[in-house]
């Protein structure tokens, strides 16, 4: 089964449309490509990068946080629930993802 993909978080809406032209293409782009894939395809998939978020505390009701990478330059914040990934954010550089800034 294919991951199904909920963009709808405010959040993540605001960042994706903030995003420049090129950045914002290349973000939809990789979009695309993730909803075309299962989640043993996500989990190994050398450019997506899928890796949980060890120093943020999840939200309630979430199990964990996982970033990947968008763009070259942008990593976005999302979790999974069920076949959904639900994307909560696009950090403005690398180190944001993790809380480091």
């Amino acid at each position: 089964m294919l991951v199904r993909l909920d963009l709808n978080n405010p959040v993540f809406q605001k960042n994706l449309f903030g995003l420049q032209k090129h950045e914002r293409h290349s973000a939809l782009e990789t979009l695309k490509k993730v909803s075309q894939m299962n989640w043993n395809q996500i989990y190994s998939d050398k450019g997506l990068k899928w890796e949980k978020i060890i120093s943020v505390t999840p939200p309630k009701g979430i199990d964990a946080l996982y970033s990947l990478r968008l763009t070259q330059s942008r990593r976005a914040t999302a979790y999974r629930e069920g076949d959904f990934m639900r994307f909560l954010t696009i950090a403005p550089d690398h180190d944001a993802t993790y809380g480091k800034k």
